[in-house]
């Protein structure tokens, strides 16, 4: 409520639409995508689309990712379905299986990315329902694990994913309707979150007052859940101040923070750091680096092992800090996929042999090895594969040049094997030199990207 007792709030249809045009605005697109699970927030944000469009004229295309994870899923998609047909938009069902590898939900949460990266064709902006009750309960979450700024920074209202393009040909099956491909395809997309500033509560009414159907996840109540947990107990924390509205507001705050560091660090990145075009080593000057205040220190080491590593996701923040002591104390250590090692004037971060000795990749014009390396190989060679160069290459390779990189550091760079044959590694000079070139050009982003947290959900 406003101090002003003569001012009404604007409603919740002037609020979605306000944060739409500071989202997307002023050049709306003409098609955007909506990820709706059937639960009450997206199926507000579904019926709130709809209202919007009306004004602007935009078309929806709307998915729902099922995981698998609930036997009820499938049902939820289907209502979900429904209420797209009856307003008069096209509905597809993602189906996403977990391969028993990892953290389900992280898996979960990366495998919607990828399905809807695969359904979206040409569209750049796709809407998620997260709200402010989810920012708060995220920032509690993270308060209990000791997360630092960056995890205690509230989720971005934009967020650019990249992900390695998957054809639809070979995407996981779609069920309805997909949205365009004609050859402008951009290799990111948006993930918007125009509702970060709106309760749960207040989308729930909305959906009261238009009877619009939803859904409720039984596990958004089930103690056994962490988030259950902490959303059961925000609603006690009202009382002193601490409700959903002053935890989200904090939060954002830390997202400032988060922002201003990152910034620093790109900074700091520029003045000392530089990329081994050939081995695609990363190397920090190491007297500068140690003069550099600590924080920044993490987050351009941070930055370093998620960008060469190729991942999403940044490591853990205690064996961060223990990297960092051994390698300021002039040792070395591996972390996160990748080797550190403090040498005469650099500290130099490459890839971990053990990471990538099981990785196969077919020889193919454009293929990408470890998500990072470009294959271009315009010739045919029979039983032939991209894997890494480990000890027998090594051996095979024979005398190598002076700017060859340390056999440690080579062991993980990619080369092409015929066999049991080592046929040619283009980072230590060994095999033709107009056929096969691997290069770290195919990167998903760069270590910008990394630094300035665009590579996350």
């Amino acid at each position: 409520m406003t101090d002003n007792p003569t001012t009404e709030e604007p409603s919740l249809d002037a609020r979605f639409a306000a944060s739409m045009g500071r989202l997307l605005g002023p050049d709306l697109p003409t098609d955007i995508g909506l990820a709706v699970s059937g639960g009450g927030d997206s199926m507000a944000m579904l019926y709130l689309a709809h209202n919007w469009t009306r004004v602007w004229g935009l078309r929806l295309w709307v998915c729902t990712v099922d995981h698998g994870l609930r036997p009820e899923a499938a049902a939820e998609a289907e209502m979900v379905a429904a209420t797209c047909a009856r307003l008069g938009w096209p509905h597809a069902k993602l189906r996403w299986s977990w391969n028993g590898k990892g953290n389900v939900m992280d898996r979960a949460r990366q495998g919607r990315l990828e399905c809807i990266d695969q359904w979206r064709g040409d569209l750049r902006h796709v809407l998620m329902a997260h709200t402010q009750d989810d920012v708060a309960e995220t920032f509690l979450m993270r308060l209990a694990r000791g997360s630092g700024v960056d995890g205690l920074a509230a989720m971005r209202a934009s967020r650019e994913i990249h992900l390695p393009y998957t054809p639809r040909t070979n995407s996981p099956p779609v069920l309805g309707k997909l949205p365009p491909e004609k050859g402008r395809r951009t290799p990111s997309y948006h993930v918007v979150r125009p509702l970060l500033d709106v309760s749960r509560s207040d989308l729930r009414h909305y959906l009261k007052v238009l009877h619009g159907p939803w859904v409720e996840d039984p596990t958004n109540t089930d103690p056994t859940y962490e988030r259950a947990r902490i959303r059961s107990r925000i609603a006690g924390l009202e009382a002193d101040g601490l409700g959903a509205t002053r935890l989200a507001e904090t939060a954002q705050r830390m997202a400032r923070v988060s922002q201003a560091l990152a910034a620093r660090t790109l900074a700091v990145w520029q003045a000392l750091g530089q990329e081994d075009r050939q081995t695609g080593d990363l190397l920090l000057a190491r007297d500068a680096f140690a003069c550099v205040e600590r924080e920044t220190q993490l987050r351009l080491l941070s930055a370093s092992l998620q960008h060469v590593a190729g991942g999403g996701y940044p490591p853990r923040e205690a064996p961060l800090e223990a990297l960092l002591d051994l390698l300021l104390a002039g040792g070395a250590g591996t972390l996160h996929g990748c080797e550190a090692v403090t040498e005469r004037a650099h500290i130099r971060i490459f890839r971990e042999y053990a990471a990538v000795a099981a990785l196969r990749t077919a020889v193919a014009e454009g293929a990408l090895w470890d998500g990072r390396w470009s294959v271009h190989w315009h010739e045919t060679l029979p039983e032939s594969e991209i894997r890494a160069l480990g000890h027998d290459g090594w051996v095979q390779a024979g005398e190598k040049p002076a700017s060859a990189p340390s056999y440690r550091a080579a062991r993980s760079l990619p080369a092409l094997w015929q066999g049991e044959r080592l046929v040619a590694c283009s980072a230590i000079g060994f095999g033709p030199d107009d056929g096969l070139r691997l290069t770290p050009k195919g990167r998903l982003w760069t270590l910008h990207d990394v630094l300035m947290q665009k590579t996350g959900p």
